[in-house]
């Protein structure tokens, strides 16, 4: 996916602040002209993805979210510093979750082996898929 444009915001990583992360969310998939089913989607699938990282983030460390916008699709990478530096389990109901409303989700760890990165693409439906 060609990135076309990227917005990146970093916020204390604490539940409080995740409100504004859904409403970044919600305006930058509407820039992008995905449904209001993908927005909500899209919206509490980044919610998700926070909660997982916040539960392991170190005390007084920052959430970041990268959204990279292309024409038919927004990538969202959540990351914060945690105290063991595993990624989330797949197996969990979380998780399903999370595949489910974004479409591909990865989770890494960073060269840091601290910094966990949860990665989601969700490409809009009926986007262009094919070369003219």
């Amino acid at each position: 996916m060609a990135t076309r444009d990227f917005v990146e915001v970093c916020i204390p990583a604490q539940g409080a602040y995740l409100s504004l992360l859904r409403t970044a969310t919600a305006g930058l998939a509407a820039r992008l002209d995905f449904t209001l089913d993908e927005i909500e989607d899209l919206r509490i699938a980044v919610d998700e993805s926070c909660a997982m990282l916040l539960q392991k983030a170190t005390e007084d460390s920052s959430l970041t979210c990268r959204f990279d916008l292309s024409p038919d699709a927004l990538a969202i990478t959540v990351s914060a510093p945690t105290l063991d530096g595993r990624p989330p389990a797949r197996d969990t109901f979380a998780w399903t979750v999370l595949t489910a409303l974004a479409g591909e989700v990865d989770a890494v760890t960073d060269e840091d082996g601290l910094t966990v990165a949860i990665t989601m693409v969700k490409r809009r439906e009926g986007g262009e898929t094919t070369a003219a």
